[in-house]
């Protein structure tokens, strides 16, 4: 593996992290550092994105970079017949980097070993999107102001959540952290990543109840059931609005507790709980800013 890409979390190390975590607070601190003056970023977007879209392009575009690209595969030649392999070749002919979101699990590997540029995963399928990991970690320290003994509930869609996935690799590598899946059966965290947190002795509890254990948590973190994500009309119907948050839940939970989604809400998190100091979902999205700037600093050498 190469380690100018950042196509699964694994890719990078617990000193990565740690380095990531650095750099998103000095961008935030100061945004405006021209690092990538002259350079060309190339954004991918094979399926719909709006927030890690954007961030990316702010990102870029406080970096001082170009961007090129698309918002819609259908206004590129893959429309035309052209392959992936052929439309990565042809953009790092023109790019220092690429971006890319694809609904096909394993694609940005693909990419990463045809392109002859960096390549960064913003989403492939229900696979990995370890740049949401990364802010997400970043808005974990900010309001922890650690990574270690963290009770972290995941809520919603286990199963096709790629943002809960790349979460809890991630989180494995800190200390004591307590994991708290709360799932249908139909959306329940798969089976891998229950036996990987057993390889690795750390502790998880599955629920199917939303209910008062949620005071015990520091961090809830809630996803929305993926409409996209489902074969079958039927069976997302019948879970789509299983788990609802609301402002009156969170009458007894811990003064730290923080919640989280990766966006964008549909029922999931009723609106009575946007004026809770708790709520940091929409601070949690202005840190993609400051940490996809820190990884595309990273992984070019430019800081």
């Amino acid at each position: 593996m190469n380690a100018q890409n950042l196509i699964s979390i694994t890719d990078f190390s617990k000193e990565e992290y740690m380095r990531i975590m650095e750099l998103a607070a000095d961008f935030e601190a100061n945004p405006d550092q021209r690092l990538l003056d002259g350079k060309v970023v190339a954004t991918l977007f094979f399926e719909p994105s709006t927030r890690t879209r954007l961030s990316f392009e702010t990102a870029i575009n406080r970096l001082g970079g170009e961007i090129i690209g698309f918002t819609d595969s259908s206004s590129s030649s893959v429309t035309k017949g052209e392959s992936l392999h052929d439309t990565i070749k042809m953009v790092s002919n023109y790019a220092n980097l690429i971006v890319m979101r694809h609904p096909l699990e394993g694609s940005a590997r693909y990419a990463s070993e045809v392109s002859d540029v960096p390549v960064i995963n913003a989403g492939d399928g229900a696979n990995q999107h370890p740049t949401q990991t990364l802010l997400d970690m970043y808005s974990i320290v900010k309001t922890q102001e650690t990574l270690d003994d963290i009770n972290l509930f995941m809520v919603g869609d286990l199963k096709y959540g790629r943002t809960v996935h790349s979460l809890l690799m991630a989180m494995s590598h800190f200390d004591n952290p307590i994991f708290n899946f709360i799932a249908p059966p139909e959306l329940a965290m798969p089976n891998e990543y229950k036996m990987y947190l057993q390889s690795k002795g750390l502790r998880y509890f599955e629920h199917t109840e939303f209910t008062d254990i949620i005071s015990e948590a520091d961090i809830i973190y809630m996803t929305r059931v993926q409409k996209e994500r489902f074969p079958d009309p039927v069976d997302y119907e019948k879970v789509k609005n299983v788990y609802i948050l609301r402002n009156k839940m969170l009458k007894h939970t811990k003064d730290n507790l923080r919640i989280l989604h990766p966006l964008p809400r549909v029922n999931e998190i009723h609106t009575d709980v946007d004026s809770n100091p708790k709520a940091y979902y929409f601070e949690q999205a202005r840190n993609g800013v400051y940490t996809r700037m820190a990884i595309i600093a990273h992984l070019l050498n430019l800081k």
